[in-house]
């Protein structure tokens, strides 16, 4: 089992980051702690999201635990680009091509049926798995330093509305987390379109920052 980073328990790091210019120092050591089995919190483009890496089961118990989500849900995972989806997916619906085409990198999550065998602890016992690949420069950064995706499940408790500022966390999740990113003031909402595309026509879970009439799905 993987030790939790020195830094994690009461007193995490607190990194006030450039949301467009990030420092590499500062990804590099989000990169590290993430590989250790630390938790970090990261800016995405309208919330705040929680990142381990996604192949640490430990890891993603600890997540599971800081958020009180029950380990029946589903969590989505980043990825850097999109010929990782061959190592990670069944198939790759035709119409999720458009829509990738369209709208990755940035706010959608596509739903995908995920390998056998691959992340079972993310995929929840559902075969599917929710991907995106992320457009703030922070997020994009920490990817790309990653030989492995990081989960990015908002930023919160389960069942509270997500964080677009760090202050708008309670100090006691904030205590549970090794090393925060703070990029100042995001967008806000609902987070990322969330759109099921192993059904036929895809399925709008979620209505994000892209509405369904925006998608060309109605």
């Amino acid at each position: 089992m993987n030790k939790r980073p020195k830094n994690s328990a009461c007193n995490p790091v607190v990194h006030r980051i450039d949301p467009v210019h990030p420092d590499p120092s500062m990804i590099r050591e989000a990169a590290r702690i993430i590989q250790a089995g630390g938790i970090i919190v990261f800016p995405t483009r309208s919330l705040y999201g929680l990142g381990v890496d996604a192949n640490n089961p430990d890891a993603i118990r600890r997540l599971l635990q800081v958020k009180g989500r029950s380990p029946e849900k589903p969590v989505s995972i980043l990825i850097k680009s999109r010929e990782l989806l061959t190592s990670l997916v069944a198939d790759i619906p035709p119409s999720a091509v458009p829509l990738m085409d369209r709208f990755w990198p940035g706010s959608i999550t596509l739903i995908f049926k995920v390998i056998a065998g691959v992340y079972p602890m993310l995929a929840a016992g559902t075969g599917k798995i929710g991907i995106r690949i992320p457009e703030h420069p922070v997020a994009v950064a920490l990817v790309n330093d990653l030989p492995h995706p990081i989960t990015a499940t908002s930023a919160n408790y389960s069942g509270s509305p997500g964080a677009s500022s760090i202050k708008d966390l309670p100090q006691e999740f904030l205590n549970q987390i090794d090393l925060i990113l703070d990029a100042g003031s995001l967008s806000g909402g609902t987070g990322s379109t969330i759109i099921d595309v192993t059904t036929d026509p895809p399925t709008v879970l979620r209505e994000g920052e892209v509405i369904k009439k925006g998608l060309g799905l109605v």
